[in-house]
């Protein structure tokens, strides 16, 4: 496996040796999470709430739906997790890692080396037949000391300007990035210079991700350079992690823009529509 994703069986056999955390959410219903975690999870694992722990309180017109948290929150909070100095994380939710992806990102750029997300979510635990167990974990407290900074962040500027330095892409669907379509913020469109690069094509039809080759073949598809800076942006910033996911299990490096389409179409900003950047 990769340094960033870790099948069902790998972690059958290192289950004790790890702080798991699910973290299952949808922008579509993101109150299920708790509940269903409760009726069951991956035995020992934490619930994290994405909405209120991954995320500060929505602010559209200045950071977008969901800004980073202050370092300072994030770090009482993956303390609570059970998150230590030297012991593995590896998280899951039931969306493929379109969750999951959020939580690997904020701690890795806060941080936290040794990050992994279930490839195949929680759904390949139990096709496996490994077992779920109900209720809710307490974990013992952490001690993990967090900064930001290990990973690259963009501005809105710096989005911008991006697709002259490199690709800047659109993880969203495809009928928001060419502007058919907009459910949630006040502008339909894309960035102009952005190419439309959906999170969905990273994963394969069993819901784990492709292969690294073929993650490398699709984006060199979409005419992306992989050898040049790469960022990536989303509706909020939180699919983005999960194209960044696929590329780092690709060996490709890239950067977030946490605002993402939140922020930037808040903003008296230029947008493109159609289906070209």
């Amino acid at each position: 496996m990769s340094d960033v994703l870790i099948s069902a069986a790998e972690l059958a056999e290192r289950l004790g040796e790890v702080t798991l955390l699910d973290v299952r959410w949808t922008l579509a219903d993101p109150d299920a999470g708790r509940p269903a975690y409760l009726a069951g999870h991956i035995p020992g694992a934490v619930f994290v709430d994405l909405h209120h722990e991954l995320a500060d309180p929505s602010q559209p017109a200045t950071e977008g739906r969901h800004p980073l948290p202050p370092v300072e929150r994030l770090q009482e909070s993956a303390r609570a997790w059970g998150v230590r100095t030297g012991r593995p994380v590896v998280v899951y939710d039931d969306s493929s890692g379109m969750a999951a992806a959020r939580a690997w990102w904020l701690l890795r750029h806060a941080g936290v080396s040794d990050v992994r997300v279930l490839d195949g979510a929680l759904s390949a635990w139990t096709t496996a037949g490994h077992p779920l167990e109900a209720g809710e974990v307490r974990a013992e407290p952490g001690d993990i000391e967090l900064a930001y900074g290990a990973l690259p962040v963009l501005t809105a500027d710096q989005a911008a300007a991006f697709p002259r330095v490199g690709t800047l892409l659109d993880a969203r669907a495809p009928e928001r990035y060419r502007g058919e379509a907009e459910p949630i913020d006040p502008r339909a469109g894309h960035i102009p210079g952005a190419v439309s690069a959906p999170a969905t094509g990273n994963i394969d039809a069993s819901g784990g991700f492709l292969e690294p080759g073929s993650i490398r073949a699709r984006f060199q598809e979409l005419g992306v350079d992989l050898s040049a800076p790469i960022g990536v942006y989303c509706g909020s910033g939180v699919t983005a992690a999960h194209t960044l996911l696929a590329l780092a299990a690709a060996g490709v490096p890239g950067a977030l823009y946490p605002g993402s389409w939140s922020q930037w179409s808040n903003q008296d900003r230029p947008v493109a529509t159609g289906d070209q950047p």
